[in-house]
Formats: C-alpha cells, structure tokens, sequence
C-alpha cells in the first residue's frame, strides 16, 4: 500500500527553518504516510474531499490524497500557532 510523498516548496522552506530535532520528527512522520495515508489521529479537514492534518507535537502537517493515482501530496507544515492565522 506504498503511497508516493510530495512536497510542495513552501514546505520543503518551511522544513528547513524549522530546528533539526523538529525538523526530524516531521520528516519521520511524513514518511510514515506512504504507508498510511490515514493513521490514527489524523483529522480529516472540514470543506474539503481528501484534505487531512496529522498533529506531530505542537505542529501540524497538512496533506492531501489521491487513491486513485496513489499520491500523498504534503500542501503544509508548521507550528501550530503559525498555521491558524
């Protein structure tokens, strides 16, 4: 059930400045989703067909699925507070 990970660049930016222990975790847990797309707790977003949120610590990874063609599109990463606003 391997899923294709891609990162738009404004996430790949956003990863960079991120610290590298942090930086590490999203990383790892972005990766997990080519073997699941929809582990337990990820929150499917409302208004949205295939939009989902996974919570790594107080940061979020937003990402967007595609069963069809197999595709884990990451659209967002950040801190928390950086991401409602």
């Amino acid at each position: 059930m391997n899923y294709t990970i891609l990162l738009d660049s404004a996430v790949s930016r956003q990863l960079r400045k991120l610290p590298v222990e942090v930086s590490q975790k999203l990383d790892e847990a972005i990766r997990s989703l080519a073997d699941e797309p929809r582990p337990s707790g990820c929150v499917k977003l409302e208004n949205s067909k295939n939009s989902y949120r996974i919570r790594v610590g107080n940061f979020r990874v937003v990402y967007i699925v595609d069963d069809a063609i197999r595709i884990v599109n990451v659209v967002e990463a950040g801190n928390r507070r950086d991401m409602y606003k």
